[in-house]
Protein backbone atom coordinates (compact mmCIF):
# COMPACT_ATOMS: atom_id res chain seq x y z
CA UNK A 1 0.00 0.00 0.00
CA UNK A 2 1.36 3.92 -0.78
CA UNK A 3 0.46 6.34 1.26
CA UNK A 4 2.14 9.53 0.76
CA UNK A 5 0.70 11.03 4.03
CA UNK A 6 2.42 8.80 6.21
CA UNK A 7 5.89 10.41 4.58
CA UNK A 8 4.26 13.72 5.37
CA UNK A 9 3.09 12.71 9.10
CA UNK A 10 4.99 15.58 10.92
CA UNK A 11 4.43 16.40 14.07
CA UNK A 12 2.41 19.69 13.48
CA UNK A 13 0.29 18.01 10.91
CA UNK A 14 -0.52 15.52 13.66
CA UNK A 15 -1.18 18.05 15.91
CA UNK A 16 -3.96 19.53 13.18
CA UNK A 17 -5.46 16.17 12.57
CA UNK A 18 -5.47 14.90 16.43
CA UNK A 19 -7.38 18.09 17.02
CA UNK A 20 -9.92 17.12 14.12
CA UNK A 21 -10.58 14.04 16.05
CA UNK A 22 -8.31 11.71 14.59
CA UNK A 23 -6.38 8.83 16.22
CA UNK A 24 -3.05 7.96 15.98
CA UNK A 25 -4.48 4.47 14.40
CA UNK A 26 -6.22 7.05 12.05
CA UNK A 27 -3.06 8.68 11.11
CA UNK A 28 -1.48 5.66 9.61
CA UNK A 29 -4.81 4.95 7.66
CA UNK A 30 -5.62 5.94 3.54
CA UNK A 31 -6.61 9.95 3.70
CA UNK A 32 -8.76 10.48 1.48
CA UNK A 33 -10.14 13.63 0.32
CA UNK A 34 -13.63 14.19 -0.45
CA UNK A 35 -14.01 16.64 -3.25
CA UNK A 36 -17.40 18.48 -2.74
CA UNK A 37 -18.63 21.34 -5.02
CA UNK A 38 -22.02 21.98 -3.31
CA UNK A 39 -23.41 25.07 -3.14
CA UNK A 40 -26.94 27.14 -2.81
CA UNK A 41 -25.98 28.88 -5.78
CA UNK A 42 -27.61 26.19 -7.59
CA UNK A 43 -30.03 23.57 -8.05
CA UNK A 44 -27.12 21.46 -9.88
CA UNK A 45 -24.91 21.40 -6.55
CA UNK A 46 -27.66 21.70 -3.72
CA UNK A 47 -27.88 18.04 -2.95
CA UNK A 48 -24.21 17.24 -3.06
CA UNK A 49 -23.81 17.53 1.19
CA UNK A 50 -26.22 14.66 1.75
CA UNK A 51 -23.94 12.62 -1.06
CA UNK A 52 -20.81 13.67 0.37
CA UNK A 53 -22.18 12.54 4.01
CA UNK A 54 -22.89 8.66 2.31
CA UNK A 55 -19.39 8.81 0.89
CA UNK A 56 -17.23 9.75 3.53
CA UNK A 57 -18.87 7.09 6.29
CA UNK A 58 -18.29 4.59 3.55
CA UNK A 59 -14.05 5.32 3.41
CA UNK A 60 -14.93 5.65 7.24
CA UNK A 61 -16.29 1.98 7.29
CA UNK A 62 -13.34 0.60 4.31
CA UNK A 63 -10.63 1.80 6.66
CA UNK A 64 -10.19 5.19 5.50
CA UNK A 65 -9.96 8.48 6.67
CA UNK A 66 -12.09 11.17 4.77
CA UNK A 67 -11.11 14.77 4.28
CA UNK A 68 -14.42 16.86 2.60
CA UNK A 69 -12.74 19.95 0.87
CA UNK A 70 -14.62 22.73 -0.96
CA UNK A 71 -14.12 23.56 -4.81
CA UNK A 72 -15.62 26.29 -6.78
CA UNK A 73 -18.97 25.36 -8.71
CA UNK A 74 -20.06 26.45 -12.13
CA UNK A 75 -23.66 26.50 -13.24
CA UNK A 76 -24.27 27.63 -16.79
CA UNK A 77 -27.34 29.04 -16.04
CA UNK A 78 -26.60 30.97 -13.01
CA UNK A 79 -22.92 32.04 -13.46
CA UNK A 80 -23.51 32.47 -16.73
CA UNK A 81 -25.13 35.53 -16.05
CA UNK A 82 -22.01 37.65 -16.00
CA UNK A 83 -19.24 38.99 -18.87
CA UNK A 84 -21.65 37.13 -21.83
CA UNK A 85 -21.25 34.00 -20.16
CA UNK A 86 -17.61 33.87 -19.76
CA UNK A 87 -16.85 32.35 -16.36
CA UNK A 88 -18.75 28.72 -17.61
CA UNK A 89 -15.26 27.63 -19.40
CA UNK A 90 -13.15 29.42 -17.30
CA UNK A 91 -14.32 27.83 -14.07
CA UNK A 92 -13.57 24.34 -15.14
CA UNK A 93 -9.76 25.24 -14.75
CA UNK A 94 -10.38 26.58 -11.71
CA UNK A 95 -11.86 23.40 -10.46
CA UNK A 96 -8.78 21.94 -11.07
CA UNK A 97 -6.67 24.23 -9.79
CA UNK A 98 -8.56 24.20 -6.66
CA UNK A 99 -7.98 20.84 -6.28
CA UNK A 100 -4.42 20.64 -6.51
CA UNK A 101 -4.04 23.70 -4.04
CA UNK A 102 -5.49 21.43 -1.72
CA UNK A 103 -5.56 17.65 -2.03
CA UNK A 104 -1.89 17.85 -3.76
CA UNK A 105 -0.88 20.43 -1.33
CA UNK A 106 -1.96 18.15 1.51
CA UNK A 107 -0.22 14.48 -0.20
CA UNK A 108 -3.69 13.03 0.32
CA UNK A 109 -3.57 9.52 -0.82
CA UNK A 110 -6.90 9.36 -3.26
CA UNK A 111 -10.07 11.48 -3.70
CA UNK A 112 -13.72 10.68 -4.69
CA UNK A 113 -14.45 13.69 -6.62
CA UNK A 114 -18.54 14.52 -6.69
CA UNK A 115 -19.64 15.28 -9.97
CA UNK A 116 -22.13 17.07 -11.66
CA UNK A 117 -23.06 20.17 -13.85
CA UNK A 118 -21.16 20.29 -17.11
CA UNK A 119 -17.38 21.68 -15.96
CA UNK A 120 -17.30 19.81 -12.92
CA UNK A 121 -16.34 16.72 -14.43
CA UNK A 122 -14.04 17.36 -16.57
CA UNK A 123 -12.28 19.59 -14.10
CA UNK A 124 -12.75 16.61 -11.62
CA UNK A 125 -10.92 14.45 -14.43
CA UNK A 126 -8.43 16.90 -15.73
CA UNK A 127 -7.17 17.30 -11.66
CA UNK A 128 -7.02 12.78 -11.30
CA UNK A 129 -4.54 13.36 -14.23
CA UNK A 130 -2.77 15.71 -12.82
CA UNK A 131 -2.41 14.54 -9.46
CA UNK A 132 -2.77 11.08 -10.60
CA UNK A 133 -3.41 10.11 -7.49
CA UNK A 134 -6.17 6.86 -6.98
CA UNK A 135 -9.42 8.42 -7.95
CA UNK A 136 -13.55 8.07 -8.28
CA UNK A 137 -16.08 10.29 -9.75
CA UNK A 138 -19.35 10.22 -8.03
CA UNK A 139 -22.15 11.07 -10.30
CA UNK A 140 -24.51 13.31 -9.06
CA UNK A 141 -27.90 13.10 -11.51
CA UNK A 142 -29.86 14.62 -13.28
CA UNK A 143 -33.21 16.57 -12.32
CA UNK A 144 -36.65 15.57 -12.39
CA UNK A 145 -38.99 17.84 -14.78
CA UNK A 146 -42.31 18.46 -15.04
CA UNK A 147 -45.70 18.37 -16.96
CA UNK A 148 -47.85 21.21 -18.43
CA UNK A 149 -51.13 19.71 -20.01
CA UNK A 150 -50.01 16.40 -20.40
CA UNK A 151 -46.96 17.86 -22.53
CA UNK A 152 -43.32 16.89 -20.63
CA UNK A 153 -41.09 20.54 -20.04
CA UNK A 154 -37.85 20.32 -19.05
CA UNK A 155 -34.73 22.87 -19.30
CA UNK A 156 -34.66 22.74 -23.18
CA UNK A 157 -38.40 23.68 -23.54
CA UNK A 158 -37.18 26.56 -21.79
CA UNK A 159 -34.17 27.80 -23.16
CA UNK A 160 -36.09 27.55 -26.81
CA UNK A 161 -39.24 28.80 -25.49
CA UNK A 162 -37.63 31.80 -23.96
CA UNK A 163 -35.75 33.08 -27.06
CA UNK A 164 -38.55 32.00 -29.24
CA UNK A 165 -41.28 34.09 -27.13
CA UNK A 166 -38.57 37.08 -27.24
CA UNK A 167 -38.43 36.79 -31.13
CA UNK A 168 -42.44 37.02 -30.94
CA UNK A 169 -42.88 33.15 -31.73
CA UNK A 170 -45.90 31.65 -31.54
CA UNK A 171 -46.01 29.64 -27.94
CA UNK A 172 -48.07 26.29 -26.91
CA UNK A 173 -46.99 26.90 -23.00
CA UNK A 174 -46.30 30.10 -21.94
CA UNK A 175 -42.35 31.00 -20.44
CA UNK A 176 -44.05 31.68 -17.53
CA UNK A 177 -45.74 28.80 -16.94
CA UNK A 178 -42.48 26.36 -18.13
CA UNK A 179 -40.85 28.49 -15.87
CA UNK A 180 -42.55 26.67 -12.39
CA UNK A 181 -42.20 23.23 -14.17
CA UNK A 182 -38.79 22.58 -16.03
CA UNK A 183 -36.79 21.88 -13.08
CA UNK A 184 -38.65 20.18 -10.02
CA UNK A 185 -35.49 18.76 -8.26
CA UNK A 186 -31.90 18.78 -7.61
CA UNK A 187 -29.36 17.71 -10.05
CA UNK A 188 -27.92 18.56 -13.60
CA UNK A 189 -30.40 19.63 -16.71
CA UNK A 190 -32.67 16.63 -18.12
CA UNK A 191 -31.48 15.56 -21.54
CA UNK A 192 -28.54 13.93 -23.19
CA UNK A 193 -27.00 17.35 -22.71
CA UNK A 194 -23.25 18.77 -21.96
CA UNK A 195 -23.46 17.03 -18.13
CA UNK A 196 -24.84 13.99 -19.02
CA UNK A 197 -22.92 13.28 -22.08
CA UNK A 198 -19.84 13.95 -19.67
CA UNK A 199 -21.65 11.83 -17.01
CA UNK A 200 -21.67 8.63 -19.81
CA UNK A 201 -17.97 9.65 -20.35
CA UNK A 202 -16.75 8.98 -16.77
CA UNK A 203 -18.47 5.29 -17.21
CA UNK A 204 -16.83 5.07 -20.80
CA UNK A 205 -13.29 6.03 -19.45
CA UNK A 206 -13.78 3.78 -16.41
CA UNK A 207 -13.46 6.34 -13.49
CA UNK A 208 -16.59 5.63 -11.78
CA UNK A 209 -18.30 2.25 -10.40
CA UNK A 210 -19.83 0.70 -13.75
CA UNK A 211 -23.42 1.13 -13.79
CA UNK A 212 -23.57 5.02 -12.66
CA UNK A 213 -24.32 7.18 -15.29
CA UNK A 214 -27.26 8.55 -15.57
CA UNK A 215 -29.03 8.23 -12.80
CA UNK A 216 -31.99 10.00 -10.97
CA UNK A 217 -30.56 12.81 -8.61
CA UNK A 218 -30.78 11.45 -5.19
CA UNK A 219 -32.31 8.28 -5.87
CA UNK A 220 -31.38 5.18 -3.80
CA UNK A 221 -29.31 4.14 -6.60
CA UNK A 222 -27.53 7.43 -6.80
CA UNK A 223 -26.76 6.96 -2.75
CA UNK A 224 -25.65 3.01 -3.78
CA UNK A 225 -23.61 3.83 -5.59
CA UNK A 226 -21.90 6.82 -3.81
CA UNK A 227 -21.18 4.23 -0.98
CA UNK A 228 -19.80 1.80 -3.34
CA UNK A 229 -17.77 4.50 -4.20
CA UNK A 230 -16.53 5.58 -0.64
CA UNK A 231 -15.87 1.68 -0.23
CA UNK A 232 -13.78 1.22 -3.64
CA UNK A 233 -11.53 4.05 -3.23
CA UNK A 234 -9.77 2.74 -0.27
CA UNK A 235 -8.88 -0.70 -2.32
CA UNK A 236 -7.95 1.54 -4.83
CA UNK A 237 -5.05 3.02 -2.80
CA UNK A 238 -3.99 -0.05 -1.60
CA UNK A 239 -3.69 -0.81 -4.96
CA UNK A 240 -2.06 1.70 -6.18
CA UNK A 241 -4.87 2.19 -8.94
CA UNK A 242 -3.95 5.35 -10.37
CA UNK A 243 -5.99 7.38 -12.93
CA UNK A 244 -2.97 7.49 -15.77
CA UNK A 245 -3.38 3.37 -15.35
CA UNK A 246 -7.06 3.62 -16.26
CA UNK A 247 -7.07 6.86 -18.44
CA UNK A 248 -5.15 5.42 -21.88
CA UNK A 249 -5.49 6.14 -24.89
CA UNK A 250 -7.73 3.17 -25.73
CA UNK A 251 -9.98 4.44 -22.94
CA UNK A 252 -10.28 8.09 -24.59
CA UNK A 253 -11.21 5.70 -28.38
CA UNK A 254 -14.00 4.05 -25.58
CA UNK A 255 -15.37 7.44 -24.70
CA UNK A 256 -15.28 8.89 -28.35
CA UNK A 257 -17.22 6.31 -29.30
CA UNK A 258 -19.66 6.75 -26.15
CA UNK A 259 -20.25 9.98 -27.09
CA UNK A 260 -20.45 9.46 -30.94
CA UNK A 261 -23.46 6.64 -30.03
CA UNK A 262 -25.48 8.82 -28.01
CA UNK A 263 -25.34 11.83 -29.49
CA UNK A 264 -23.95 13.74 -26.98
CA UNK A 265 -22.32 17.46 -26.57
CA UNK A 266 -19.48 18.44 -28.98
CA UNK A 267 -18.04 20.06 -25.54
CA UNK A 268 -16.89 16.37 -24.37
CA UNK A 269 -14.04 17.09 -27.36
CA UNK A 270 -12.19 19.47 -25.78
CA UNK A 271 -13.01 18.30 -21.85
CA UNK A 272 -11.58 15.11 -22.86
CA UNK A 273 -8.42 16.79 -24.71
CA UNK A 274 -7.80 18.90 -21.74
CA UNK A 275 -7.68 15.48 -19.73
CA UNK A 276 -5.23 13.66 -21.84
CA UNK A 277 -3.15 16.89 -21.80
CA UNK A 278 -2.91 17.57 -18.07
CA UNK A 279 -1.57 13.62 -18.03
CA UNK A 280 0.57 14.55 -20.65
CA UNK A 281 -1.05 11.31 -22.72
CA UNK A 282 0.39 12.22 -26.51
CA UNK A 283 -3.39 11.87 -27.70
CA UNK A 284 -5.19 13.87 -31.04
CA UNK A 285 -8.86 14.16 -29.59
CA UNK A 286 -9.63 15.46 -33.13
CA UNK A 287 -8.39 12.85 -34.82
CA UNK A 288 -9.31 9.73 -32.74
CA UNK A 289 -13.08 11.65 -32.91
CA UNK A 290 -12.83 11.53 -37.02
CA UNK A 291 -11.23 8.06 -37.00
CA UNK A 292 -14.20 6.46 -34.44
CA UNK A 293 -16.66 8.43 -36.33
CA UNK A 294 -16.43 6.86 -39.44
CA UNK A 295 -17.15 2.99 -37.22
CA UNK A 296 -19.72 4.38 -34.77
CA UNK A 297 -23.55 4.80 -35.68
CA UNK A 298 -26.03 6.54 -33.69
CA UNK A 299 -27.38 4.25 -31.58
CA UNK A 300 -29.74 6.12 -28.78
CA UNK A 301 -31.93 9.24 -29.34
CA UNK A 302 -32.36 11.17 -25.93
CA UNK A 303 -33.42 14.58 -25.90
CA UNK A 304 -32.59 16.81 -27.88
CA UNK A 305 -31.65 14.46 -30.25
CA UNK A 306 -35.27 12.74 -30.40
CA UNK A 307 -38.37 11.93 -28.18
CA UNK A 308 -36.41 9.69 -25.27
CA UNK A 309 -36.11 10.76 -22.05
CA UNK A 310 -33.20 10.48 -20.04
CA UNK A 311 -35.44 8.40 -17.46
CA UNK A 312 -36.02 5.75 -20.49
CA UNK A 313 -32.14 5.44 -21.36
CA UNK A 314 -31.06 5.55 -17.69
CA UNK A 315 -33.48 2.59 -17.39
CA UNK A 316 -33.09 0.68 -20.48
CA UNK A 317 -28.97 0.72 -19.07
CA UNK A 318 -27.97 3.53 -19.46
CA UNK A 319 -24.14 4.09 -20.37
CA UNK A 320 -23.03 0.45 -18.91
CA UNK A 321 -25.69 -0.77 -21.73
CA UNK A 322 -24.44 1.44 -24.38
CA UNK A 323 -20.73 0.13 -23.96
CA UNK A 324 -22.13 -3.57 -23.88
CA UNK A 325 -23.82 -2.52 -27.32
CA UNK A 326 -20.24 -0.58 -28.47
CA UNK A 327 -17.99 -3.79 -27.45
CA UNK A 328 -17.10 -4.26 -30.81
CA UNK A 329 -15.35 -1.08 -31.53
CA UNK A 330 -14.40 -0.62 -27.77
CA UNK A 331 -10.51 -1.34 -26.22
CA UNK A 332 -11.75 -3.80 -23.97
CA UNK A 333 -8.37 -4.38 -22.34
CA UNK A 334 -8.49 -0.62 -20.94
CA UNK A 335 -8.66 -1.11 -16.94
CA UNK A 336 -11.86 0.50 -14.82
CA UNK A 337 -12.22 1.00 -11.53
CA UNK A 338 -13.24 -2.10 -10.01
CA UNK A 339 -9.12 -3.17 -11.46
CA UNK A 340 -10.61 -5.55 -13.91
CA UNK A 341 -10.31 -4.96 -18.21
CA UNK A 342 -13.58 -3.77 -19.41
CA UNK A 343 -13.77 -7.40 -21.49
CA UNK A 344 -14.67 -9.09 -18.08
CA UNK A 345 -16.56 -5.85 -16.27
CA UNK A 346 -19.27 -5.71 -19.38
CA UNK A 347 -19.32 -9.29 -19.18
CA UNK A 348 -22.74 -9.35 -17.26
CA UNK A 349 -24.19 -6.08 -18.07
CA UNK A 350 -27.39 -5.88 -19.70
CA UNK A 351 -29.18 -3.90 -22.40
CA UNK A 352 -33.06 -3.26 -20.67
CA UNK A 353 -34.56 -2.08 -23.99
CA UNK A 354 -32.61 -2.73 -27.50
CA UNK A 355 -35.07 -0.11 -28.96
CA UNK A 356 -33.84 2.75 -26.66
CA UNK A 357 -30.30 1.62 -26.68
CA UNK A 358 -29.82 -0.07 -30.37
CA UNK A 359 -26.80 -2.71 -31.15
CA UNK A 360 -24.61 -1.40 -33.70
CA UNK A 361 -26.00 -3.47 -36.62
CA UNK A 362 -29.28 -1.84 -35.96
CA UNK A 363 -28.65 1.79 -35.59
CA UNK A 364 -31.20 4.43 -35.43
CA UNK A 365 -29.12 6.60 -38.39
CA UNK A 366 -25.41 6.71 -40.08
CA UNK A 367 -22.57 8.24 -38.08
CA UNK A 368 -21.00 10.57 -37.28
CA UNK A 369 -23.47 12.06 -34.83
CA UNK A 370 -20.50 14.55 -34.03
CA UNK A 371 -17.99 15.72 -37.24
CA UNK A 372 -14.07 17.24 -37.32
CA UNK A 373 -14.16 19.36 -39.71
CA UNK A 374 -11.14 21.25 -41.49
CA UNK A 375 -10.37 24.12 -44.30
CA UNK A 376 -9.12 27.19 -45.11
CA UNK A 377 -11.64 28.42 -42.77
CA UNK A 378 -10.16 25.97 -40.02
CA UNK A 379 -7.03 25.71 -40.77
CA UNK A 380 -7.19 23.61 -37.22
CA UNK A 381 -10.15 22.36 -36.43
CA UNK A 382 -13.61 22.58 -36.14
CA UNK A 383 -17.06 20.60 -35.42
CA UNK A 384 -20.25 20.15 -36.38
CA UNK A 385 -23.40 18.30 -34.35
CA UNK A 386 -25.25 16.06 -36.84
CA UNK A 387 -27.51 14.45 -34.38
CA UNK A 388 -29.91 11.91 -36.05
CA UNK A 389 -29.05 11.93 -39.67
CA UNK A 390 -32.01 11.69 -40.81
CA UNK A 391 -32.63 14.36 -43.72
CA UNK A 392 -34.40 16.96 -41.63
CA UNK A 393 -30.65 19.44 -41.37
CA UNK A 394 -28.20 20.25 -44.62
CA UNK A 395 -25.54 18.34 -44.47
CA UNK A 396 -23.35 20.42 -47.11
CA UNK A 397 -23.99 24.67 -47.43
CA UNK A 398 -22.88 26.72 -49.75
CA UNK A 399 -24.08 30.36 -49.01
CA UNK A 400 -22.74 33.81 -48.43
CA UNK A 401 -21.39 35.22 -45.47
CA UNK A 402 -23.28 37.64 -42.79
CA UNK A 403 -20.32 38.67 -40.26
CA UNK A 404 -21.34 39.53 -36.82
CA UNK A 405 -18.87 40.84 -33.84
CA UNK A 406 -21.61 40.38 -31.01
CA UNK A 407 -25.02 37.87 -30.36
CA UNK A 408 -26.72 41.14 -29.72
CA UNK A 409 -26.18 42.31 -33.35
CA UNK A 410 -26.90 38.80 -35.08
CA UNK A 411 -30.00 38.48 -32.84
CA UNK A 412 -31.13 41.67 -34.27
CA UNK A 413 -30.77 40.96 -37.45
CA UNK A 414 -33.17 37.92 -37.10
CA UNK A 415 -35.35 39.61 -35.26
CA UNK A 416 -35.21 42.78 -37.99
CA UNK A 417 -35.76 39.95 -40.69
CA UNK A 418 -32.55 40.95 -42.25
CA UNK A 419 -31.22 37.23 -42.82
CA UNK A 420 -32.54 35.45 -45.37
CA UNK A 421 -32.13 31.82 -47.28
CA UNK A 422 -28.48 31.26 -48.01
CA UNK A 423 -26.62 33.07 -45.67
CA UNK A 424 -24.12 31.84 -43.71
CA UNK A 425 -23.95 34.03 -40.05
CA UNK A 426 -20.47 34.12 -39.38
CA UNK A 427 -20.31 35.06 -35.28
CA UNK A 428 -17.04 35.78 -34.33
CA UNK A 429 -14.72 36.90 -31.22
CA UNK A 430 -16.43 34.40 -29.45
CA UNK A 431 -13.32 32.06 -28.65
CA UNK A 432 -11.10 31.20 -25.94
CA UNK A 433 -9.51 34.11 -25.75
CA UNK A 434 -12.14 36.22 -28.05
CA UNK A 435 -15.11 35.60 -25.55
CA UNK A 436 -13.15 34.94 -23.17
CA UNK A 437 -13.69 31.35 -22.74
CA UNK A 438 -16.17 30.87 -25.57
CA UNK A 439 -18.78 33.33 -23.61
CA UNK A 440 -20.76 35.33 -25.97
CA UNK A 441 -24.00 33.16 -26.51
CA UNK A 442 -23.14 31.66 -29.67
CA UNK A 443 -26.12 29.34 -28.79
CA UNK A 444 -29.00 31.64 -28.52
CA UNK A 445 -28.17 32.92 -32.09
CA UNK A 446 -28.73 29.17 -32.89
CA UNK A 447 -32.30 28.74 -31.16
CA UNK A 448 -32.99 32.10 -32.77
CA UNK A 449 -32.31 31.26 -36.49
CA UNK A 450 -34.55 28.26 -35.70
CA UNK A 451 -37.17 29.70 -33.90
CA UNK A 452 -37.18 32.15 -37.16
CA UNK A 453 -37.89 29.27 -39.40
CA UNK A 454 -34.55 29.50 -41.04
CA UNK A 455 -32.81 26.31 -39.58
CA UNK A 456 -32.90 24.80 -42.90
CA UNK A 457 -32.41 27.44 -44.67
CA UNK A 458 -29.49 29.33 -43.00
CA UNK A 459 -25.77 28.16 -41.53
CA UNK A 460 -24.17 29.12 -38.51
CA UNK A 461 -20.40 29.37 -38.31
CA UNK A 462 -18.42 30.88 -35.00
CA UNK A 463 -15.30 30.38 -33.27
CA UNK A 464 -17.31 30.24 -29.99
CA UNK A 465 -19.34 26.88 -28.39
CA UNK A 466 -22.41 25.94 -27.83
CA UNK A 467 -25.03 24.58 -25.46
CA UNK A 468 -25.16 20.99 -25.05
CA UNK A 469 -28.63 21.48 -26.06
CA UNK A 470 -27.96 23.21 -28.96
CA UNK A 471 -29.20 20.47 -31.92
CA UNK A 472 -30.79 23.02 -34.52
CA UNK A 473 -29.82 23.96 -38.46
CA UNK A 474 -25.92 23.28 -39.45
CA UNK A 475 -23.54 25.04 -37.39
CA UNK A 476 -20.07 24.99 -36.98
CA UNK A 477 -18.85 25.67 -34.33
CA UNK A 478 -14.96 26.23 -32.13
CA UNK A 479 -13.31 26.67 -35.23
CA UNK A 480 -10.04 27.13 -34.90
CA UNK A 481 -7.69 29.40 -34.73
CA UNK A 482 -10.38 32.25 -33.54
CA UNK A 483 -10.64 35.42 -34.78
CA UNK A 484 -8.85 36.38 -31.98
CA UNK A 485 -5.34 34.51 -32.35
CA UNK A 486 -5.42 35.61 -35.84
CA UNK A 487 -7.73 32.91 -37.66
CA UNK A 488 -9.43 32.53 -41.06
CA UNK A 489 -12.58 33.48 -39.97
CA UNK A 490 -10.88 37.18 -38.63
CA UNK A 491 -10.96 38.37 -42.46
CA UNK A 492 -14.50 36.94 -43.53
CA UNK A 493 -16.00 39.82 -44.90
CA UNK A 494 -19.86 40.13 -45.71
CA UNK A 495 -20.72 38.77 -49.06
CA UNK A 496 -17.65 36.06 -48.76
CA UNK A 497 -18.66 32.68 -50.43
CA UNK A 498 -18.30 29.82 -47.48
CA UNK A 499 -18.75 26.00 -48.46
CA UNK A 500 -19.49 23.45 -45.50
CA UNK A 501 -19.10 20.24 -47.10
CA UNK A 502 -19.78 17.70 -44.10
CA UNK A 503 -19.12 14.12 -46.67
CA UNK A 504 -15.38 15.46 -47.15
CA UNK A 505 -15.41 17.08 -43.80
CA UNK A 506 -14.49 20.72 -45.36
CA UNK A 507 -15.18 24.16 -44.29
CA UNK A 508 -13.68 26.56 -46.65
CA UNK A 509 -13.85 30.47 -47.56
CA UNK A 510 -13.83 30.61 -51.02
CA UNK A 511 -11.69 33.65 -51.23
CA UNK A 512 -8.17 33.83 -52.81
CA UNK A 513 -5.26 33.14 -50.72
CA UNK A 514 -3.52 36.39 -52.13
CA UNK A 515 -6.53 38.26 -51.63
CA UNK A 516 -7.01 36.79 -48.16
CA UNK A 517 -3.38 37.62 -47.36
CA UNK A 518 -3.74 41.04 -47.66
CA UNK A 519 -6.79 41.55 -45.81
CA UNK A 520 -6.42 43.06 -42.02
CA UNK A 521 -7.88 40.25 -39.17
CA UNK A 522 -10.40 41.79 -36.51
CA UNK A 523 -10.49 40.07 -32.92
CA UNK A 524 -7.73 42.25 -31.00
CA UNK A 525 -9.98 44.58 -29.61
CA UNK A 526 -12.26 42.60 -27.20
CA UNK A 527 -16.12 43.46 -26.83
CA UNK A 528 -15.82 41.93 -23.52
CA UNK A 529 -13.40 43.37 -21.09
CA UNK A 530 -11.76 41.14 -18.87
CA UNK A 531 -9.63 41.67 -15.96
CA UNK A 532 -9.60 39.30 -12.51
CA UNK A 533 -9.87 36.10 -13.29
CA UNK A 534 -10.92 35.99 -16.91
CA UNK A 535 -7.82 38.87 -18.06
CA UNK A 536 -5.50 35.89 -16.68
CA UNK A 537 -7.71 33.03 -18.43
CA UNK A 538 -7.32 35.29 -21.63
CA UNK A 539 -3.87 36.14 -21.22
CA UNK A 540 -2.50 32.30 -20.30
CA UNK A 541 -5.10 29.66 -22.16
CA UNK A 542 -3.76 27.39 -24.57
CA UNK A 543 -5.28 26.49 -28.10
CA UNK A 544 -7.96 24.10 -28.77
CA UNK A 545 -5.60 21.70 -29.41
CA UNK A 546 -5.13 21.27 -26.01
CA UNK A 547 -8.24 21.13 -24.93
CA UNK A 548 -8.41 24.73 -23.68
CA UNK A 549 -5.74 24.22 -20.56
CA UNK A 550 -4.02 26.94 -19.29
CA UNK A 551 -0.56 25.33 -19.12
CA UNK A 552 0.59 22.78 -21.66
CA UNK A 553 2.74 21.32 -19.48
CA UNK A 554 4.26 17.84 -21.16
CA UNK A 555 4.33 15.58 -18.44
Amino acid sequence: MKLRSIAANSPVRRAHWQALGLSEEDLLKPKIAVVNSSSELAVCFAHLDGVAKVVKEAIREAGGVPFEVRTTAPSDFITGAAKTGSYILGARDLVTNDIEAQVEAALLDGMVCLTSCDKTPPGHLMAAMRLNIPTLLVIGGYQASGMIDGDHVDIEDLFSGGVREALGGEMKHSVADMTKQAVRGPGVCAGMATANTMHCVVEALGMCMPGSAPVRANSEKMFDFARAAGRRIVGMVEEDLTPRKIMTEGAFRNAAAMVLAVSGSINAIKHLQATATEGGLPVDLYAIWDEMGRKVPTLSAVRPNGAVRIEQFEDAGGARAMLKQLEPVLDLDVLVASGKPMSEDLADAAVGDADIIRPLERPISDGPSIAILKGSLAPESAVVKLGIRDGSRPESFAGTARVFESTQAAMAAISEGKIQKGDVMVLRGQGLKGGPAMGGGASFVLFGIDAAGLAKDVAMVTDGQLSGLCLKGLTVAEVAPEAAAGGPIGKVRDGDRIEIDLDTRRIDLMVPAEELAGRDAVGTDFPVHADGWLGIYREIVQPMSTGAVLVDVKR
